[in-house]
């Protein structure tokens, strides 16, 4: 089952992160608090909607956590997904493609024109899951970052 989060999953919703970075061999940059993701999501002017995965007793197994973005050149909304995560012991239930499902589904009934996001090239089994629900790479496009230092560096005037 696929669920809207509500201000009571932030806890296991900051759990899921911290394990999907372990996963992704970078927890030391997972510094996001339970506060920030709570009023990130559900403050005054959230700024990303989350989905939980539940198990067939309840339990949340997995999450994606979203935000809004913009097309000039087809000059609506898409999705932008930042998290998608299924717990190992929830994988291949059919979690992560019913969190997609969800996700597609916004986009399809709001007028979205596209859903996207971003996998680190060595995740194989993560490729091969989204190659298998027709999702394909933006290999012309090379995502840049600034960060800590680099950025306060250049927005500091």
């Amino acid at each position: 089952m696929i669920r809207t989060a509500t201000p009571a999953d932030v806890p296991v919703i900051h759990s899921m992160v911290r394990e999907l970075a372990e996963y992704e061999k970078a927890l030391e940059e997972a510094r996001a608090t339970e506060e920030q993701l709570g009023e990130a999501l559900f403050g005054d002017r959230p700024a990303a909607y989350a989905h939980i995965a539940e198990s067939a007793e309840g339990e949340p197994v997995g999450f994606a956590l979203w935000f809004l973005n913009f097309s000039t050149w087809r000059g609506v909304h898409g999705i932008h997904l930042e998290d998608l995560y299924v717990r190992p012991q929830a994988r291949g239930g059919g979690h992560g493609k019913a969190l997609l499902a969800e996700l597609a589904a916004i986009c399809v009934e709001r007028g979205y024109e596209r859903l996207e996001w971003s996998v680190l090239d060595w995740n194989e089994p993560s490729i091969d899951f989204y190659r298998a629900l027709g999702a394909r790479p933006q290999d012309e496009w090379t995502v840049y970052r600034l960060t800590d230092g680099a950025l306060r560096d250049l927005g500091t005037r």
